[in-house]
This record gives C-alpha cells, sequence and structure tokens, in this order.
C-alpha cells in the first residue's frame, strides 16, 4: 500500500490567465460552430459587462472548482474589479480557497486512484478523493476547527454567510495568512481587502458547518452563533435594488444560480422595480433533459423575470476549459480599464466605511 506522502506529493497549479493571452484564439472560435461560437459570444458578453459602467457583476460559483487550479482566476478578478459580488457553494470558499490560504494543499491524484477502485485505501490513509484530486482529511479538520475557532471568536447573533466570511478575512490577516506575510492568496482574502461580498446561501453544507456545529454543542442552550440564510437573501437583494443594472458570470448552477437570479424577484417583492439581470452567462455540463435547476437555460429563467435574453449565453463546456478562455479574453483585452470598485461590502455594513 503507497505511504500518504508518496500520493501528496504533486500540488495542483492555479492557472494563471494573466500570462496566457488568448484574444486571438477566442476571436478565431467565433467563426467556428457548437460550444466554440457559443464560448466566443459568452467571452464577448462578459467583456461587454466589464465596459458598462453601470453593472454591477456578480459571479457564482458552483462545483468543485478552487481544488481544480482557477483559484487564481476567481483572485484576480477579485483584485482587478471585474467582480462586484461572490454567490458560492460552501465548499469553494471554506473546504478549498479557505483550506489553502491556511497553507494547505490539493493534490494531483495518481492514475491508479482515477477509477476509485482504490477509495478504500484512500479512506485508510484518511485522504480524501475528489474525482482526479486528493486532499488530506487530517489537515480538512483543521479546517474545520478553525472555523469554530472564528465562530466563538464573534459576539453570539445570527450572522449572514456574508459577515462570517468577512471574519474569516479578518482571522487571516490577524494571523498573518496573507500574500505580504509570506502566505499564499485566496479568494477570502483578496474580497476582505476589496470590500467584495461573498455569500454562500447554504453555508452549512461545507467545512463551515462542521465548525459551526461544534461551536453549537459546546455552547449548549448559552447565546451563540448562528447563520440566518434570509439575512443573506435580503442582503444580496439590497444590492441589486441599490445597483439596478447587473450582470451575472455563472459557474456551474445549484443553489448560487437560483440565489442570484431570484433577487430580482425579490426586489419586486419589496416593492422596487428591479430589472432583470441585463448580461447573463453560465458555463455547465448539466443536461437540461434532467429538469434540474442546473441546467434549466437562461431563456427560461426569463419567463420568471429573472434574465434579460439580449445579452445572455449557455456554455456547454467544463469549466477548466471554458473559464480561462472567457475571462483570459477580458482580461487581455482590458474590459476592465478603469472600472470603478463599488465596494458593495461597504453599503451593506457601514461600519466597514
Amino acid at each position: 500500500m503507497p505511504t500518504k506522502q508518496e500520493l501528496l506529493k504533486q500540488p495542483i497549479q492555479h492557472i494563471d490567465i494573466k500570462q496566457h493571452n488568448v484574444v486571438a484564439l477566442v476571436d478565431a472560435m467565433q467563426h467556428m460552430a457548437y460550444s466554440s461560437r457559443d464560448l466566443a459570444r459568452a467571452a464577448s458578453i462578459y467583456e461587454r459587462m466589464l465596459r458598462d459602467k453601470d453593472c454591477g457583476v456578480i459571479l457564482c460559483l458552483a462545483g468543485s472548482l478552487i481544488s481544480a487550479g482557477l483559484k487564481q482566476i476567481f483572485v484576480d478578478l477579485i483584485r482587478n474589479n471585474m467582480v462586484d459580488a461572490v454567490v458560492s457553494t460552501g465548499a469553494n470558499i471554506v473546504d478549498q480557497d479557505f483550506f489553502e490560504a491556511l497553507g494547505f494543499k490539493h493534490y494531483i491524484a495518481d492514475d491508479l486512484f482515477k477509477s476509485g477502485t482504490e477509495d478504500g485505501t484512500l479512506r485508510e490513509l484518511m485522504i480524501d478523493r475528489i474525482y482526479d484530486t486528493l486532499i488530506d482529511e487530517e489537515e480538512l479538520r483543521l479546517c474545520d476547527e478553525t472555523t469554530e475557532k472564528i465562530a466563538n471568536s464573534l459576539d453570539p447573533r445570527p450572522y449572514s454567510s456574508r459577515e462570517f466570511i468577512r471574519a474569516m478575512g479578518a482571522y487571516l490577516e490577524r494571523e498573518g495568512k496573507t500574500p505580504e506575510k509570506g502566505g499564499v492568496d485566496s479568494i477570502v482574502y483578496a474580497a476582505y481587502q476589496n470590500d467584495v461580498p461573498i455569500f454562500c446561501p447554504a453555508f452549512s453544507d461545507c467545512s463551515a458547518g462542521f465548525g459551526l456545529v461544534a461551536h453549537q454543542h459546546a455552547r449548549q442552550d448559552k447565546p451563540r452563533v448562528s447563520i440566518d440564510s434570509a439575512k443573506d437573501f435580503y442582503e444580496l437583494t439590497q444590492l441589486k435594488i441599490n445597483n439596478p443594472t447587473t450582470g451575472l458570470l455563472m459557474i456551474g448552477g445549484g443553489v448560487p444560480k437560483n440565489f442570484a437570479q431570484d433577487i430580482v424577484v425579490a426586489a419586486d417583492i419589496l416593492g422596487s422595480a428591479a430589472p432583470m439581470h441585463k448580461y447573463a452567462i453560465q458555463i455547465t455540463v448539466a443536461d437540461v433533459r434532467d429538469g434540474a435547476l442546473s441546467s434549466s437555460t437562461l431563456k427560461e429563467a426569463s419567463s420568471w423575470g429573472k434574465v434579460d435574453t439580449t445579452f445572455e449565453q449557455m456554455v456547454y463546456s467544463e469549466a477548466t476549459l471554458a473559464l480561462p478562455l472567457i475571462t483570459g479574453y477580458a482580461w487581455h483585452k482590458q474590459a476592465h480599464a478603469g472600472r470603478q470598485s463599488r465596494r458593495w461590502s461597504r453599503v451593506l455594513d457601514p461600519v466597514i466605511a
């Protein structure tokens, strides 16, 4: 049986779109067909939403993306004013991004373990598998414990996930786990520094959930920290009301997709005639035939009054292939040049300002 050290030896390398000018390639793809042409149109829509000075950009993340090597893209989008808010699954933000910010890594799985035939061996070694990527379960437990420590440090009250994730960014700064102090950069820390709010509407479904369970178990009937998902929804809806022109860049589907789309309807319920999302892109491999929300088209969302159909594009592709091309295209065309940071966290939390 291989040792843990032998299996966890080749770290995932995060792709850097700044190093690869894909403009000519993507431009050529618009003269092709099928997914190539769809991708080229999506890239042009993302460029357009960044050049639209009125548009607030909401990035939605679902699927195992940071473990797959896409973290640096999201960090660059945040640091270069190419996204104004993030809606994500908890796993991307906590189990993967915050996990790496603490100093841990994801590893490429040996060919032997891609098939899953040796998962019993991985379990014995306390190694978790994400398709062809490996993560150390013992290190993940330390991530759980860190979120419990953060919960213990907060005033006992209900928090939106945005507020808790901002506390995670403050923790990284306080503990010196930052690029300036020799640590690695992260989505959580970049968002903390740039006042970009991150929402995880199903926050307990990740490493933070284990930390919060441990926190609440220790407190029993004493005052304790909890996550208020309705506050999440209300806060994101407030951003839509305050910035009517919005665009969505969605990787995967699931809860983040629905949550970000639903704020248009929520604004209407609150008496604000907020327009549909003006721009929308979804990268997905979900099959529309299964009837799930992840695979529902953006044109279908228009029937609900959520997405305008003038600048919308579905891209049926795996994210590690499509996202570097779409975001790299906008980066190298300098679509974000002169774009002002909205610092939406300050809109939601005046104390920050």
